[in-house]
């Protein structure tokens, strides 16, 4: 069956299912309601709507599972975001911290002519301001599957390559820790129970980071 003309909720339920789906796992409707702060009986219905318009399939007893119509309109959804979140940082001057909630409002207005124009303004980026990879227009995105901050060894060099955009106050303290894609660091210390301490490069004085921050930022392994 062919769907209508995708509705602002149902943009927000293709980009929730596919942001729980890395693993190929199905999402339950319990995962789909936390992440859109709804209660889980109010997804039933949508779900049953979004399947039949040929947008995701119904695994039994474990969720859904974005087709591939799904998975493209969801892509297509984040290319919209993604974008919107680097021009709003590298042109308007926004800081990173307050470009997730903005991008979330504009994803669902802006045309896809719109976001081309911004992307090759831009310079066709390959990644948002949070390091987070942007699909192309074909629908095509880089795979990251990287380690956190938090389970580095004591004695790691490591670069950030991308931290969780959701929280505006983690964004803040990640600036204040220089904890930034494209920043190197050497994992001084690891207290399993609570913090982390990182030496900076460029800098001489180690930083504290909670453990619970770490989590979110995201690091590959460098060799020095």
């Amino acid at each position: 069956m062919s769907h209508p003309a995708l509705s602002r909720s149902v943009e927000d339920y293709l980009k929730a299912i596919y942001a729980h789906s890395g693993d190929g796992d199905p999402v339950s409707t319990s995962a789909i309601a936390e992440s859109l702060e709804i209660q889980p009986a109010s997804v039933t219905g949508m779900v049953k709507r979004m399947a039949e318009w040929g947008l995701l399939e119904h695994v039994p007893y474990k969720g859904v599972r974005l087709t591939e119509p799904g998975e493209r309109e969801a892509l297509r959804v984040l290319r919209r975001h993604r974008i919107l979140e680097t021009y709003l940082v590298d042109r308007l001057g926004y800081p990173w911290d307050d470009v997730h909630a903005e991008a979330e409002r504009l994803e669902h207005a802006a045309s896809d002519e719109l976001i081309e124009r911004m992307a090759i303004a831009l310079g066709s980026p390959s990644h948002d301001p949070h390091g987070a990879p942007i699909p192309t227009v074909g629908g095509d995105i880089e795979n990251q599957k990287f380690a956190t901050l938090a389970d580095a060894d004591v004695g790691a060099h490591v670069v950030v390559r991308a931290v969780r955009d959701r929280d505006a106050q983690d964004l803040r303290s990640m600036a204040e820790e220089g904890l930034v894609p494209g920043a190197r660091l050497t994992v001084d210390r690891s207290d399993v129970d609570s913090s982390i301490r990182v030496v900076v490069e460029g800098e001489d004085e180690g930083r504290e980071v909670a453990l619970d921050l770490a989590r979110y930022v995201f690091v590959a392994p460098i060799e020095v």
